[in-house]
């Protein structure tokens, strides 16, 4: 993974650079601020930095809020605060910011690998619930809709389809929609078709009502 570091102290720069190539990461380094914020602007920024409090040109907190405040869209970056203050409003002050988490110096670089694996993990996690979020969009815009005019027999409910013929209202919709049907029958043609059996299923239904329509299954029985 690409790792942006910025920090102005040359000895600190030289010592996570070399930490963080050894355990496989691309590292891109900058002294200040101003040029952090500028790459964290690109198109293919690294997905997770490490900045140091205080730099020249801009300090760490405000890169965090600027970019925070330009994310609008994307993956978000996942950033540490490197810094040697170690009072907890100074702390807090860099979480509000949107800093993801911190390290004090003089930090252990055994607790830095372990804290980055952590960052490399989230960004992993957000790249995938991206991916997913796509194939959801995707699979949305090929759902079948109904839209417009739509000509229905005012007798019998027949739909007529674009081809002029006169079709089942079930079958235009199963053409024309992702809907699937289970036929039942409600009282009403129960009464007209089933006279004899009607007032028995609805006194069943009144003292036993089902989530659904009565089914033409239970109408044989």
């Amino acid at each position: 993974m690409n790792i942006l570091i910025a920090e102005d102290d040359f000895t600190s720069l030289t010592a996570l650079e070399g930490v963080l190539k050894k355990a496989g990461h691309e590292v891109t380094t900058t002294a200040n601020g101003v040029d952090a914020w500028q790459l964290l602007q690109q198109p293919d920024a690294p997905p997770l930095a490490i900045l140091d409090w205080m730099m020249p040109g801009m300090d760490g907190q405000e890169v965090v809020c600027r970019v925070r405040a330009a994310q609008k869209t994307g993956h978000p970056i996942y950033i540490i605060m490197l810094t040697t203050k170690d009072e907890k409003a100074d702390i807090v002050a860099g979480l509000k910011a949107g800093a993801n988490d911190y390290l004090t110096k003089p930090f252990d670089f055994g607790e830095l690998c372990a804290r980055v694996e952590v960052g490399r993990r989230m960004v992993e996690m957000q790249n995938q619930l991206a991916a997913q979020l796509l194939k959801l969009e995707d699979a949305l815009a090929k759902v079948k809709t109904l839209r417009g005019l739509i000509p229905i027999c005012s007798a019998c409910k027949k739909i007529r389809n674009d081809q002029g013929y006169w079709t089942q209202v079930e079958t235009y919709l199963h053409q024309h929609t992702e809907a699937e049907f289970s036929h039942s029958i409600c009282f009403d043609c129960l009464r007209k078709l089933y006279p004899e059996i009607s007032g028995k299923v609805e006194e069943r239904f009144a003292s036993h009502p089902p989530s659904t329509t009565i089914s033409e299954k239970a109408v044989g029985s």
